[in-house]
């Protein structure tokens, strides 16, 4: 991901071709606040310091930029430390299980309740 000069400057892998519009390859900077707990400022330094490539984008109105997340991990790690970033991806992961098994309880206790009906017609 990041190459050194030799200078002591690490430099940031570019975009590799359809990076941008893999899916789940790209986040908002309000997502990376939810997913890693970084805010604007953070991302904005990063971008400013050329760590980050971004795109920018309006959503009904509300202006918001976008950044390789790749790239937004390797700057996490750098300024913050991999134990901090490793902490937050596991806080994410265990955040989006919750959400699954939720998810899935609901659906079986549909296929239960749905069986129970076809069972009760014999």
């Amino acid at each position: 991901m990041h190459g050194s000069t030799g200078s002591g400057i690490i430099l940031c892998a570019m975009a590799q071709y359809g990076e941008w519009s893999r899916k789940g390859a790209t986040l908002s900077h309000v997502t990376a606040r939810k997913e890693y707990g970084v805010d604007e400022g953070f991302v904005v330094a990063g971008i400013n310091a050329g760590k980050l490539e971004y795109r920018e984008g309006v959503v009904h109105g509300s202006p918001y930029i976008r950044v390789l997340r790749r790239q937004l991990e390797a700057y996490i790690g750098e300024e913050l430390g991999e134990a901090y970033l490793g902490r937050w991806q596991a806080k994410t992961e265990l955040r989006e299980i919750t959400r699954e098994i939720a998810e899935l309880r609901k659906r079986l206790d549909e296929l239960e309740g749905r069986r129970a009906q076809l069972e009760g017609r014999d």
